[in-house]
């Protein structure tokens, strides 16, 4: 039986300071009415809570009641882009996956949030999770894509596709763009990232297939960004090569030494011996 998946990526304006769940249930009315065969639908970094610390929930909240009463309803995979979570004196950007049953069967906390603006706990755990009959995907958030050891980690625990909510609003975002076909090229996956508007982002989505060919970008405007992928593409490439040639992960399996680079302190590495300290927003200092 093929692998057929159907995505959905939603690029919408993310206005600051309030709760767009009613805005982000309205989008997702016009997916099902638009494209009903569409699996799994995902939104942009933060674009629940609005960029705003102060609309940071717990777990479980109401906000998320009502996207797991909407995926179990319409039966859909559903990660509402991410959100601040607080859990005590703590608060995390989160993003949770939802599945057609009204089960949250993964969360994840962004392992590198963007410092120095970016004021939320670092997450400490890699996320993948499985939708039976299709594969294994894997979660990361924004600023996650600068740093390929997420990705590498997400495609060793198995992922054959990343989800990658996105808020990036600065001159940047064009790197973000290569970085998106970096990392499917070096590790034979779809990489999916999504990016907002308004606070949420300038726009410019990508879905980058396992070889590295983009299969569409956005503009700066709003936009459902739909693709029917091929999960058996991954198997193919991975056993037969990138456009039929480089058989990277049997040549990684293939090297008998180890990597010595994070086996002690990270910091301990020549190039940090060059650098000073992470300079802090005068905010996070104060």
């Amino acid at each position: 039986m093929a692998r057929n998946l159907g995505v959905a990526g939603i690029q919408m304006r993310v206005d600051k300071g309030e709760d767009n769940t009613a805005g982000m249930l309205k989008k997702l009315k016009s997916v099902v009415a638009q494209f009903p065969w569409v699996d799994v639908i995902f939104f942009s970094e933060l674009c629940l809570s609005g960029m705003d610390l102060n609309l940071a929930m717990p777990i479980p909240n109401s906000s998320l009641d009502k996207f797991i009463d909407w995926a179990r309803k319409e039966k859909k995979w559903l990660i509402p882009g991410s959100f601040y979570e607080k859990e005590g004196a703590k608060i995390y950007n989160t993003s949770v996956v939802i599945s057609p049953d009204g089960e949250m069967v993964a969360r994840y906390r962004k392992i590198f949030p963007w410092r120095p603006l970016e004021e939320t706990e670092a997450g400490e755990e890699f996320c993948v999770f499985d939708i039976p009959g299709k594969g294994r995907f894997g979660v990361c958030i924004c600023y996650d894509i600068w740093f390929p050891e997420v990705a590498r980690s997400l495609a060793w625990m198995g992922a054959e596709a990343i989800f990658c909510p996105t808020a990036t609003y600065t001159s940047d975002r064009p790197q973000e763009l290569i970085m998106a076909q970096a990392n499917a090229i070096s590790n034979q996956l779809y990489f999916f990232n999504v990016n907002g508007l308004g606070v949420g982002g300038v726009g410019g989505s990508i879905f980058v297939d396992p070889q590295g060919r983009v299969l569409q970008t956005s503009g700066a405007s709003e936009l459902i960004m739909t693709e029917v992928i091929d999960l058996d593409l991954v198997s193919r490439v991975r056993e037969y090569g990138t456009m039929g040639t480089s058989q990277l992960w049997k040549d990684l399996g293939n090297f008998k030494g180890k990597f010595p680079i994070y086996q002690d302190d990270i910091r301990s590495g020549k190039v940090y011996k060059s650098l000073g300290p992470l300079e802090l927003h005068k905010k996070i200092q104060n």
